[in-house]
């Protein structure tokens, strides 16, 4: 009896043993952990011009450290695409300073999964030569996908695989490498603004669109007025749409909403603020009961969104076309 029970003691400890062993080997090479953002993007040979241009960027590093990033990954085909119309050879022709805000501008600083989009607004963690202190704006537009920026037409992306997890963070795949977003690239992206769109681009000769996409008087402080505030304009003016405004007015009046070599974050906006615009003309600011405009016509508008920065400036979007003297 004694032998057999020595027997038995000795089984349910090599037992154990074995457990133990086993159970300290899943631990270690356990397929289902989490790697890193870095990790898990040298895997796929599909985004090997990423982590090039991240190792070259110092910024692996970065995302290869604990966190809550959301990466937005352009493809070996999207870094050909961008390197192609921007006239660079190859990775190493771009300088590193441009590359990092390049890259900087897919990262998020928390995590986002696809289900949790909304269409709207995040900060990514680039900077443009507008501001030194407030990120750059990234537009997502949530259909039966992700938009980003207004798609590539538009500088920006579309996800095409979502929710890569990783240990710190999640990565969406995306088909473009997103641009340093301009002021008439953020007024693209959001559809709330096409007839403000419509409104710039109208006249070609006056060359407002491309005032607002170049750096020539920049950083810009734009206040945009959305579609239903263009309606409502049309209508308390009497124009049956825009091509029934003389050029002049209308080029006045888009001048009206834009002050130049500013960038005026919200926080910087104080109640009886004078502001002198493109136009030439002043209006004031006024915070009693919330951020308002009062134009030169004595009319009041809401501002109703604040701070979405683009890389020459900055918007803050209201709910009526203001209305300089004519």
């Amino acid at each position: 009896m004694k032998t057999i029970k020595f027997n038995l003691i000795a089984l349910l400890a090599l037992i154990a043993f074995v457990s133990i062993s086993c159970s300290n080997d899943d631990n270690d090479d356990d397929p289902q952990q989490p790697q890193t953002i870095v990790a898990i993007a040298k895997t796929n040979p599909n985004l090997s011009s990423l982590v090039a241009a991240l190792e070259k960027a110092d910024l692996a590093t970065t995302l290869n450290s604990s966190g809550t990033f959301t990466v937005f990954a352009p493809t070996n085909t999207a870094f050909t695409a961008f390197l192609q119309a921007n006239g660079y050879a190859n990775l190493n022709a771009v300088p590193v300073p441009a590359l990092k805000e390049i890259l900087l501008n897919h990262v998020l600083s928390t995590k986002v999964k696809s289900s949790e989009i909304a269409t709207g607004y995040v900060k990514t963690l680039a900077k443009g030569s507008a501001s030194t202190a407030n990120t750059i704006s990234m537009y997502l537009e949530k259909g039966t996908g992700v938009d980003i920026n207004g798609g590539k037409t538009n500088g920006g992306a579309v996800v095409t695989t979502a929710d890569i997890e990783a240990s710190n963070g999640v990565i969406h795949i995306v088909d473009g490498v997103i641009g340093l977003p301009t002021i008439v690239n953020h007024a693209v992206a959001n559809k709330n603004f096409a007839t403000l769109v419509a409104a710039l681009t109208y006249n070609a000769s006056s060359g407002f669109a491309a005032t607002l996409s170049g750096t020539a008087n920049s950083p810009f402080t734009v206040f945009a007025p959305t579609n239903t505030a263009f309606t409502s304009f049309l209508t308390e003016a009497g124009f049956s749409g825009l091509p029934a405004i003389p050029a002049s007015v209308l080029e006045t009046t888009l001048k009206y909403h834009v002050v130049t070599g500013a960038n005026v974050q919200s926080s910087a906006l104080t109640n009886g603020q004078v502001v002198n615009t493109f136009a030439s003309q002043n209006f004031t600011v006024n915070l009693t009961g919330g951020a308002k405009i009062t134009d030169a016509s004595n009319r009041i508008s809401n501002i109703i969104a604040t701070d979405v920065q683009c890389s020459n400036g900055i918007i803050h979007v209201i709910d009526k076309v203001l209305l300089p003297k004519f």
